[in-house]
């Protein structure tokens, strides 16, 4: 009886690293180099890419989406001045946000959805970027993805 509850133990762990590990996808930008891995099989609906070629966004069947994209740093922004501007807008709240030499993380609400952003500023005036937007109902599931995601962003 043991054996079998060790067993059942190993396989329900196994279940479930499958389940949140299940069809891992890379997107890389052509245009940008900007890159991420996420869930294929929540982010399973691939939008028609944008004619400028920055970036591409996936939608989920509950109604999260997931956009992946890189752009010229025509504003001179940095980390800095990307968290202010978030903070200052009207329409949405930002309640968190953290900033490093070359990063920033915005966090909050806009109505009933949650959103997270993660941009990375390059060295050769070209910004990194991930958005992900879900309905905050949706919060248990989409949390503890959304940290893998935004950490797997990079450029070349």
């Amino acid at each position: 009886m043991q054996r079998f509850a060790v067993i059942s133990a190993l396989f329900g762990f196994t279940l479930v690293a499958s389940i949140a590990l299940a069809a891992p996808f890379t997107y890389e930008n052509d245009r940008f180099g900007t890159s991420a891995t996420f869930p294929s099989d929540i982010f399973s609906q691939e939008q028609a890419p944008p004619e400028n070629g920055d970036g591409l966004r996936w939608l989920s069947d509950d109604g999260a989406s997931l956009a992946i994209f890189g752009s010229y740093n025509v504003l001179d922004e940095t980390p800095k001045t990307r968290e202010a501007a978030a903070k200052a807008e009207k329409d949405r709240s930002v309640t968190y946000s953290r900033t490093g030499k070359n990063w920033v993380v915005l966090s909050g609400n806009d109505g009933d959805q949650v959103f997270y952003e993660r941009y990375v500023f390059g060295p050769t005036d070209i910004v990194h970027g991930i958005v992900i937007e879900y309905p905050a109902s949706l919060k248990a599931k989409y949390d503890p993805l959304v940290g893998r995601i935004a950490g797997s962003l990079h450029g070349p």
